[in-house]
């Protein structure tokens, strides 16, 4: 019962209370690196891009909203005007703006919005939807979090059918005690600087469906 409440009711009110303490106490920080990412990588300073959030019980969709995170990646494009590979665009400053998380300081809006929730499977590509399987899609029972069960579990390092397993694992037992394991955790990890990448990509690599 207790954990029917949290799920439905609590975690949405500690969602909102936590981010809004965050967005005023980090935000000198927050200050600076947008300067930093105006200097180093122009404008705009926020990335923005679509992604699926919860299935709509009404329509059965997921709930499409625009993320938002600090860029940290060029637009350096090739001779016919299309983008260069992530490796390529990727700058120092890009890959320590990642590694130190700090590029996802702008998702807390997101959170208060109601997008997403702090804890929850990583919000993933639009272009990936008709990609998931029946089970893979249970993902989206849930608000996207800022941090979840895949990250704490390798974050970008491993391999996708493994990072879905651990996001519909949440989804099936979200209680607060797992909720703040896994917040602790992704703080140590945070320090850490682990996972950042896969072991063939600057970031993660493309899903192209299960195996």
């Amino acid at each position: 019962m207790r954990h029917w409440l949290y799920k439905k009711y609590i975690k949405r009110i500690l969602d909102v209370v936590l981010a809004l303490a965050a967005l005023v106490i980090l935000s000198p920080i927050y200050l600076v690196v947008a300067l930093l990412v105006r200097v180093k990588l122009g404008s705009p300073v926020i990335f923005k891009q679509e992604r699926p959030g919860k299935i709509d019980r009404t329509t059965g969709k997921e709930t499409i909203f625009c993320l938002y995170k600090f860029r940290s990646m060029t637009d350096e494009r090739d001779e016919v005007g299309n983008l260069l590979p992530d490796e390529i665009r990727l700058t120092k400053f890009g890959r320590w703006l990642r590694s130190t998380s700090l590029d996802e300081l702008p998702e807390l809006v997101n959170i208060i919005k109601g997008d997403m929730s702090i804890v929850g499977p990583r919000p993933l590509l639009v272009e990936y939807l008709p990609l998931y399987s029946d089970k893979q899609r249970h993902r989206h029972d849930v608000r996207p979090g800022l941090t979840g069960l895949a990250q704490i579990k390798g974050r970008n390092a491993i391999e996708w059918e493994k990072r879905f397993q651990y996001d519909v694992a949440y989804t099936r037992k979200i209680s607060f005690r797992t909720d703040a394991a896994i917040l602790v955790r992704t703080i140590g990890l945070v320090f850490a600087r682990e996972g950042i990448s896969s072991e063939t990509s600057a970031t993660m690599e493309d899903f192209t469906g299960s195996k």
